[in-house]
């Protein structure tokens, strides 16, 4: 296969639009659901506080929702056009998926996304909190559907394959249940919360930097109030879930040891088989040569990681031929960066937990140019992942049954090609109009919350920070 023939380039028209598109959904579910949390507060404490953050946020969520579904339609179109092979044979169960998707969850969030965003007054805060609950419902029951596909494509289940050659279902509970679904699920809905906590973390940062070079009684601090509740909220989300997301981490990578032992093979960096494995934590991958070059190992880690034990076993890419594994850089780089951007979160949130302790989480400089610099992190580490995930199950559409090489249209390389130039143009000029616009609402806007009584040790611990540049 030529590296720029039909089929690579119908790959990277996907992989390009499924990238450009996973961030907004990332964005969306986790401020669907923040916004409700939001609204609830107001509803049950009368605060007005939370209402100011929510009118904040409430415009960006307008914006990212739509670019999230124009973004997404485009790949329907992609499974007919460029995929029509997987279409066919994978239909009779992708095809109802999908359709369950668009039938609960597009619908519910379609419903009540009017009544979020203009119906307070008209509809009363218990019914329009109840709206604001059903768009984070509808985003999840979207997120459900969505990683249930993906998820079976991954570990597939429940199916036989008819005369025609096609995936028929058996059992929808062991499809839609398969066996990566409930770690892939979690991992996923975490990765929104945690990613979307870092941009609002990033912007109270921004706003706080800010407001610390104004005198205290500057009416600049009217709007203190609510980026300190914003930031504060962000923070304990960040702190909470990072640990977590470890956790599901691990046993994610568990599952994915027993079911798709060559993608743990490339993630690890492994060409021979290992017993006890140890962690490479850097390298070069050789191909050519099947071996890791200037490889740093940190010897037994992997076994431990990975079995549990001192001496388990991991396999190497060498344990099947050659035309059955994926390549290795690609998902051993990403999930070194998904990792270590893992990391980098861990420190902001025990970071975070120690100011606080301090009762100075506001006022340090360098903790907060740490949180605004993490703000994209969480959507980096998002895409790493998807990379880790989509070519680890090379050469495979469907793993270990339907090989990508047998699941394209039949395609001409010159009108993929130009396809693919179109999208991207097309892709950074409307959606790069629609980002520049959700960074100017953060950079410009404004909260117009009480500011809480900063205590007079936060006073005198701001004013030596302004003093000696913290």
């Amino acid at each position: 296969m030529e590296f720029f023939d039909a089929v690579m380039l119908a790959r990277m028209q996907f992989a390009f639009t499924v990238g450009f598109h996973i961030i907004f959904p990332a964005f969306s579910i986790g401020l669907a659901s923040y916004l409700a949390l939001l609204n609830g507060l107001h509803l049950f404490t009368q605060k007005s506080i939370y209402l100011d953050i929510f009118n904040y946020w409430v415009k960006i969520f307008a914006i990212a929702f739509v670019m999230g579904v124009v973004s997404g339609l485009v790949m329907s179109y992609e499974f007919g056009t460029n995929w029509s092979v997987f279409s066919y044979k994978a239909g009779p169960i992708v095809g109802p998926l999908m359709g369950y998707e668009v039938m609960t969850a597009f619908f519910l969030e379609a419903g009540f996304l009017g009544v979020m965003l203009f119906g307070r007054e008209r509809v009363g805060p218990k019914i329009h909190f109840f709206a604001c609950s059903m768009v984070a419902v509808g985003t999840f029951v979207s997120t459900f559907w969505i990683l249930s596909v993906n998820s079976w494509m991954q570990t597939p289940a429940g199916f036989s394959v008819n005369s025609a050659g096609q995936f028929v279902p058996e059992d929808w509970f062991e499809i839609i249940f398969n066996p990566s679904f409930p770690y892939r699920l979690v991992h996923m809905v975490l990765a929104a919360y945690i990613s979307t906590a870092l941009v609002i973390s990033a912007v109270g940062a921004l706003h706080l930097l800010r407001l610390n070079k104004e005198s205290v009684d500057s009416p600049a601090q009217k709007s203190r109030g609510a980026v300190c509740v914003m930031f504060s909220m962000a923070l304990w989300i960040i702190a909470i879930l990072v640990p977590i997301q470890m956790e599901v981490g691990d046993q994610h990578g568990l599952n994915t040891l027993k079911y798709q032992p060559k993608k743990i093979a490339a993630i690890e960096g492994h060409y021979e088989d290992a017993k006890p494995a140890g962690i490479v934590v850097f390298g070069i991958p050789n191909d050519k040569n099947k071996k890791m070059d200037y490889a740093l190992e940190i010897p037994y880690l992997g076994s431990i990681i990975l079995t549990h034990s001192l001496d388990g076993e991991i396999l190497g890419m060498n344990t099947w031929p050659q035309d059955e594994v994926p390549p290795m850089a690609l998902p051993f780089f990403a999930f070194r960066i998904m990792v270590g951007l893992g990391v980098l979160m861990f420190i902001l949130g025990i970071w975070s937990l120690w100011l606080r302790y301090q009762k100075a989480l506001y006022v340090r400089p360098w903790f907060l140019k740490y949180a605004l610099i993490m703000g994209p992190a969480g959507f980096i580490a998002v895409l790493a992942g998807w990379v880790v995930t989509e070519v680890g199950r090379q050469p495979y559409t469907i793993y270990n049954l339907l090989r990508t090489s047998e699941s394209h249209s039949a395609l001409n390389a010159a009108t993929v090609g130009g396809t693919l130039v179109a999208f991207i143009v097309t892709y950074f000029f409307l959606f790069g109009i629609g980002v520049y616009y959700i960074l100017k609402l953060m950079n410009q806007g404004s909260m117009n919350g009480d500011p809480p009584q900063l205590k007079k040790r936060n006073l005198k611990m701001l004013s030596m920070d302004r003093m000696y540049r913290i």
